[in-house]
């Protein structure tokens, strides 16, 4: 459903990410790694051709389809759920950026396949992506991500495919004739606001809403972030708080999709930092299990809100990319259970060790899942001084 003039646009966008989301420029002879699902070939196509002629080396790779993908966890066995393909990790440790293109032809396909499955080759693969963190925080690495409008999506958004594309270009900004002017705009103003939260010396956030009350507690030597390039579209800002601090209420109105599952109306309560009750409307046995993947899967790697004056998200898409990202009447927030990002250290992650993580309240699991609430809601920053203040309001930073 994309024109041509709308695919350029939309690659254009992807490399102002991949090099914003980088420490170090990019040189000519970097190895680029396009990965894509089969929808988004057109896609990629452009992309490969785009590498070559920053004088990059593209390596692509097809993802599998969801059929391949519902063979695998169904009729594997024990070894050949966690197998590592030779040559993956000698990938990972030369490539200098990485585009994955998401363009799912189902989104529960896998909902008859036990989570526990599931969770084996996530656990399987983290040794991959802590590789690949390792990488960025030294600043050889960098990577983006995009979705490409398909039936799957839309079809459980509601949405025609015809809808459900002009909501990505609208979000991604691909109606404007300039849409890297666009993203660099954004980024500028989403960077006074993260320099003003960044300058508060905050004990813990209250966020409430009509069914959530929650504490969380950022930690020390933290920063906020967010618009890096990461992910297109992104507008949310962000930091991994100090997961022993998290106590009260969380409530995801937003329903979620996740390996091939749906959740609806999921609530989870904490105590000291880790979640002692879960209830969802449906799927709440599948959550159960993900969240007993690991140790740090029933506790708080990120949290984040989106400040609707730049997203222009108004519609459920069945996708985390955007749904995370909703603009809406009163913007959102959202909490990922499970892993933390270290480049919220107030500090070069790059020299943190795994022991200076954890005792800074880094959290640490194969998970992670983000889960939104687009309620109206209120964000108040307890200060170290003994004084309150409200930080965000109806979907708007109070900056």
């Amino acid at each position: 459903m994309l024109k041509r003039i709308q695919l350029e646009r939309y690659a254009e966008v992807l490399f102002w990410g991949l090099t914003t989301a980088r420490k170090a420029p990019f040189k000519k002879k970097d190895i680029v790694l396009i990965q894509y699902e089969p929808p988004a070939l057109q896609l990629a196509e452009v992309l490969y051709a785009g590498v070559l002629e920053r004088g990059w080396h593209p390596v692509q790779r097809m993802g599998l389809t969801f059929g391949m993908e519902r063979d695998f966890f169904l009729k594997a066995s024990e070894d050949q759920l966690v197998f590592i393909p030779p040559g993956e990790k000698e990938l990972y440790r030369r490539i200098h950026g990485r585009i994955f293109l998401r363009a799912p032809e189902s989104l529960t396909h896998l909902k008859d396949v036990d989570p526990k499955r599931i969770g084996q080759v996530l656990i399987s693969r983290k040794p991959l992506r802590t590789l690949l963190d390792r990488r960025e925080e030294k600043g050889e690495y960098s990577w983006t991500l995009c979705s490409f409008p398909t039936e799957a999506p839309a079809k459980q958004a509601g949405l025609t495919l015809e809808e459900y594309t002009h909501q990505i270009v609208k979000a991604c900004y691909l109606d404007k004739n300039d849409p890297v002017s666009e993203w660099k705009r954004i980024y500028r103003e989403v960077g006074g606001i993260k320099k003003w939260l960044n300058r508060l010396k905050v004990k813990y956030f209250r966020i409430e809403t009509a069914n959530m009350d929650l504490k969380l507690t950022p930690g020390e030597h933290r920063r906020w972030k967010g618009v890096s390039g990461h992910n297109i579209p992104s507008f949310e800002i962000f930091l991994s708080p100090d997961w022993r601090g998290t106590e009260g209420t969380y409530y995801a109105n937003q329903p979620t999709f996740r390996t091939g599952n749906y959740v609806e109306d999921l609530r989870l309560t904490f105590e000291k930092g880790t979640v002692t009750r879960i209830s969802a409307e449906i799927g709440e046995d599948f959550a159960r299990k993900q969240l007993a993947m690991d140790p740090g899967a029933s506790r708080v790697g990120e949290f984040s809100l989106t400040d609707k004056r730049f997203s222009r998200i108004d519609r459920f898409m069945a996708d985390t990319l955007f749904d995370e990202n909703f603009g809406g009447k009163h913007g959102n927030c959202h909490i990922a259970l499970g892993a933390s990002y270290s480049d919220t250290f107030a500090g070069d992650p790059a020299q943190l060790t795994k022991g200076q993580k954890a005792r800074l309240g880094f959290n640490d699991s194969a998970l992670h899942w983000d889960l939104v609430n687009t309620e109206r809601k209120t964000v108040t920053a307890y200060l170290k001084n003994g004084k309150s203040l409200v930080i965000y309001e109806d979907g708007l930073f109070r900056c």
